[in-house]
């Protein structure tokens, strides 16, 4: 025999969902206010591969031994991985990153994105301390 939910059970689930609402756009407002970065350093193996400009929209192709293993976009101040020759394309899932030490790796090509502030924005820091 089935029971029918009652109303204390209705609204036990309703304050469940509001505060996982809110949780979650506790989440975005706190991301969308995190200090953004000015540069996004990309490394292969260790070794700088460049620094790039996060406002400045374009294509990055890298290289590894002469063929293009990965490639990086930066669009509207964010930097996103969108190809990969590796298999598990985690990568290339990973969200877009803009935030002052967010990262994306790809570990079968040993490469690693990282946001690091500019260096404008460093010195400015390094006054007012």
């Amino acid at each position: 025999m089935e029971q029918k939910p009652g109303k204390r059970e209705i609204v036990l689930l309703i304050m469940i969902f509001l505060l996982i609402l809110a949780v979650w756009l506790g989440y975005r407002f706190m991301r969308a206010g995190a200090d953004t970065g000015g540069k996004v350093r990309i490394t292969v193996d260790g070794e700088e591969y460049g620094v790039y400009n996060l406002y400045e929209d374009q294509e990055i192709p890298i290289e590894i031994d002469g063929e293009v293993t990965n490639t990086l976009i930066i669009v509207n101040g964010e930097a996103d991985m969108i190809e990969a020759d590796c298999p598990d394309q985690i990568c290339v899932n990973m969200d877009p990153i803009s935030a002052e030490g967010e990262t994306i790796i790809c570990l079968p090509n040993k490469i690693v994105a990282e946001v690091i502030e500019s260096e404008e924005e460093s010195e400015v820091d390094v006054i007012a301390q």
